[in-house]
């Protein structure tokens, strides 16, 4: 994520002056009316995040594919509505933990790792609704106002002068909603979810993942599994509660949307060039125990797919010892014999095959995988591979 790091003067001239030119109300005008800035404290604030967006637009973590971005938008606009999602300017960005956030002057940002841990459609809207639950009700505005309030203005602008979007929530929360604000936020979206009718219960499931990912990641790197908090939270500064699993699935018995209506196959359409993408940035923190439990947790809802073969393949091979590429080789073929379209499995397999001294098959199965995905990334690499095993 990119951080604006701001001087306390800055910060002292940004938060007090009024702010009139055209380029700084850009982005408020195309706001409704109950959600523009109220006066010069507020205003402040727009435009610190408005030079944050600007940043933002040009760094290289955000992901610019058109399909992606246009599935994440529809899936938003869906949920939250036509009209309430015209303005809103969304951010698909490269990094592999899972978070969003919303910003009160329309900035949503959604992180590349919650892509890869929501599992349908419906799962992806619980998060969209809750943030934007969380904008609509300005929750955001109004815990900028109570710090400060509940400070004086140098201990503030102190508090504050490593940028005021950091504080607020794009990049992980310093200011804790309160557990009302997060009730109201799940609340809303949940019924929001279910007026574009989605299956309301996937809310708690995904919840309830991401408490069973951590005791696992816990677990993979020998540590005690913690109690689970009965406390309320959001994302990364905001664990995942059973208080909040609890709650979700009690008020989905009372908004239930459409049973069982989830969006899992166009899910699977629009990710399909991404996931292998996502799983790689996963696979490469070294977490096998979430790892692990991510694969397992979608192979008990969907089945060993060819999917989910390919990424248990993956950190099999990357493992390394004799009996993990022999692993990762069976995983890989099944994956194909399913029916696997992903190019990427070609390229595993092949890479594990290497590793094992059977060149032959390796060089078959790395040359298939050129012929799939000719503008591959990696296309100098494997054929320089290929020129040593051939």
């Amino acid at each position: 994520m990119v951080r604006r790091f701001l001087t306390t003067a800055a910060v002292v001239g940004l938060v007090l002056q009024p702010v009139g030119h055209a380029a700084a109300r850009a982005s408020w005008a195309e706001m409704p009316e109950s959600y523009q800035p109220e006066d010069d404290l507020e205003r402040g604030l727009w435009l610190q995040m408005d030079e944050y967006e600007r940043g933002l637009k040009s760094s290289r973590t955000v992901i610019h594919d058109e399909a992606l971005n246009a599935y994440v938008r529809s899936v938003l606009c869906k949920t939250v509505g036509e009209a309430e999602c015209a303005p809103i300017r969304l951010y698909v960005t490269h990094t592999p933990h899972f978070n969003a956030s919303m910003a009160p002057n329309g900035i949503m940002q959604i992180w590349s790792g919650l892509l890869l841990r929501t599992q349908n459609e419906a799962q992806l809207a619980a998060v969209l609704g809750h943030e934007f639950a969380h904008f609509e009700d300005r929750h955001s505005v109004k815990l900028f106002r109570d710090a400060k309030s509940k400070s004086n203005a140098a201990s503030w602008l102190a508090f504050t002068g490593i940028g005021l979007i950091a504080s607020i929530g794009l990049l992980g929360s310093i200011f804790k909603f309160s557990r009302d604000q997060e009730r109201l936020a799940d609340k809303g979206g949940l019924q929001m979810m279910a007026r574009a009718g989605y299956d309301t219960r996937e809310a708690a499931v995904l919840w309830e993942q991401i408490l069973d990912e951590g005791d696992a990641t816990r677990v993979g790197r020998g540590k005690k599994v913690k109690k689970r908090s009965t406390k309320s939270g959001l994302f990364a500064s905001h664990p995942a509660s059973a208080e909040r699993v609890a709650y979700l699935r009690e008020q989905s018995l009372e908004q239930p949307g459409t049973p069982h209506q989830n969006g899992a196959d166009a899910f699977k359409v629009a990710m399909r060039a991404w996931w292998p993408v996502f799983l790689d940035d996963q696979l490469k923190m070294n977490d096998d125990g979430a790892s692990e439990f991510l694969l397992d947790s979608m192979a008990k809802a969907n089945g060993w797919t060819p999917w989910l073969n390919y990424g248990r393949a993956e950190l099999q091979r990357r493992k390394g010892t004799p009996a993990d590429l022999e692993l990762a080789v069976r995983y890989y073929s099944e994956a194909i014999a399913d029916g696997g379209d992903l190019p990427e499995l070609w390229r595993g397999r092949g890479l594990a095959l290497r590793k094992l001294d059977r060149d032959g098959e390796a060089a078959g199965d790395l040359r298939r995988y050129l012929m799939q995905a000719p503008d591959a990334a990696d296309h100098a690499m494997i054929t320089m591979i290929l020129g040593g095993i051939e």
